[in-house]
């Protein structure tokens, strides 16, 4: 699977972290986009003023980072998943 900038794409990365451990946000600011646990609360910060194609990346990026817990997970979200990680987009 290749990376397709397209607002559907987004919608599918923003839908895997709303079943994971992590709180994604759209934040407007001067800063760099990432993730970090505040309070024991995981947080992912994305630059709301990033393009499309800046957002995809972004969260691309962190997924390389983060471990997201599977156990709760749709089986649809599940097979996106790992199909992300059989590519070469999210190889460590």
């Amino acid at each position: 699977m290749m990376i397709k900038y397209t607002n559907h794409f987004l919608n599918k990365l923003e839908d895997l972290f709303s079943e994971s451990d992590y709180v994604l946000r759209y934040e407007k600011g001067n800063f760099q986009s990432g993730y970090c646990i505040l309070n024991e609360t995981k947080v992912i910060i994305v630059n709301k003023f990033y393009s499309l194609d800046g957002k995809i990346n972004c969260l691309m990026d962190i997924l390389k980072e983060v471990k997201l817990s599977q156990d709760k997970m749709s089986p649809k979200n599940l097979t996106f998943l790992q199909e992300l990680f059989s590519q070469k987009e999210l190889e460590l």
